[in-house]
């Protein structure tokens, strides 16, 4: 992780609907997400940041150990890079993307608890 992944400012944050990251949009515009670039391709495709990110969530998690950490591994984000973390994300992936990712071997379990 680099500090480039912080967001810098407070404002026009979004977090990724796979993983929670919290970027803001020219962050993940730019760089992707560091966890699920491989599957959500959303570097240098803005309309694909809106289908994959939210700017609905609630509170945050600065993880910088994440092996070693109870709230990574209660979460389930104790696999994914240093970063700020949302804890629960409002919103779904579209279903088109959540069938790419199946036919990849990626699961994807929803950061939604506002449906629980």
């Amino acid at each position: 992780m680099s500090l480039d992944s912080i967001p810098k400012d407070l404002r026009q944050l979004r977090a990724c609907l796979n993983c929670s990251l919290i970027k803001s949009i020219d962050q993940f515009e730019g760089d992707g997400c560091d966890n699920c670039e491989e599957f959500l391709r959303m570097k240098n495709d803005r309309e694909k940041v809106y289908d994959c990110t939210s700017n609905n969530f609630d509170g945050m998690i600065a993880l910088m150990s994440p092996e070693d950490s109870w709230v990574a591994k209660w979460q389930r984000i104790n696999r994914f890079t240093k970063g700020i973390y949302a804890i629960s994300v409002a919103g779904r992936l579209p279903g088109t993307i959540v069938r790419d990712m199946k036919s990849r071997g990626a699961l994807y379990r929803t950061r939604d608890t506002s449906s629980r």
